[in-house]
């Protein structure tokens, strides 16, 4: 009898942090970074393409470096969430064909409008653009390999409530990225410190929180981290 009541206790544990989580969620409804995206209302995409894509930024000079980090195979599908003007998008599109997939998901209407613009003018065709929400990716259940996050988690506004949506996304040993940036004094710029709300500890602890597997940290560029974990099959 005792061992059965240590049983349903385990059980119980177990399940009570996938629901705590979920409830985590639903109740969120206030942003966590208010205003962080009021200047992506109505950019100019193609001025907006210029800065993000500029080579001296650190994700760029590091593109390779990142994509590899992906593990990205010919057939998968792979979501780029907050995929601004495309940098990723369109080097995750050539490593998953044939056969496979990108979900090309952001917030504002002409980041999208411009990833399909440049896409076409590319002869790329398995880039699908997802227009999102702000608290959800837009994405069908069990639907990606990999979701991948650049310079975005620090743009959520409700990030239990995006983690939450994601990890629905993910099929079962499925991983997630995130690149984003590290807020250490003496490595960080400045304004870094004002713009981030969460440290690379805090983004573990809440993406470990709604049931993703932290997996391991890579380190090759000067001012950003990367990420990786997996959603436990």
């Amino acid at each position: 009898m005792k061992a059965l009541r240590c049983t349903l206790l385990l059980l119980s544990l177990g399940l009570a942090l996938p629901v705590a989580l979920a409830t985590a969620a639903l109740a969120q409804e206030q942003s966590l970074s208010p205003g962080v995206n009021k200047s992506y209302k109505n950019p100019d995409a193609e001025q907006t393409a210029k800065s993000y894509e500029r080579a001296s930024r650190d994700v760029v000079q590091h593109s390779d470096d990142i994509v590899a980090a992906c593990r990205l195979k010919p057939g998968m599908t792979v979501a780029d969430i907050g995929a601004g003007t495309g940098l990723h998008t369109r080097p995750f599109a050539r490593k998953v064909a044939p056969g496979g997939k990108v979900y090309a998901v952001d917030i504002t209407r002409p980041f999208v409008e411009y990833i399909q613009k440049t896409c076409r003018e590319k002869g790329i065709e398995n880039v699908e653009c997802v227009l999102c929400k702000e608290t959800s990716a837009e994405l069908p259940p069990d639907s990606i390999d990999v979701a991948f996050l650049c310079d975005t988690y620090h743009h959520f506004e409700y990030p239990y409530k995006m983690i939450d949506s994601i990890y629905r996304a993910v099929r079962p040993g499925g991983r997630l990225v995130i690149v984003d940036y590290k807020k250490e004094k003496g490595v960080s710029p400045e304004w870094v410190f004002g713009h981030v709300r969460a440290d690379k500890k805090t983004v573990i602890k809440e993406v470990t929180q709604a049931s993703f597997k932290f997996i391991d940290e890579l380190d090759p560029m000067k001012i950003h981290y990367v990420l990786r974990f997996e959603k436990m099959k």
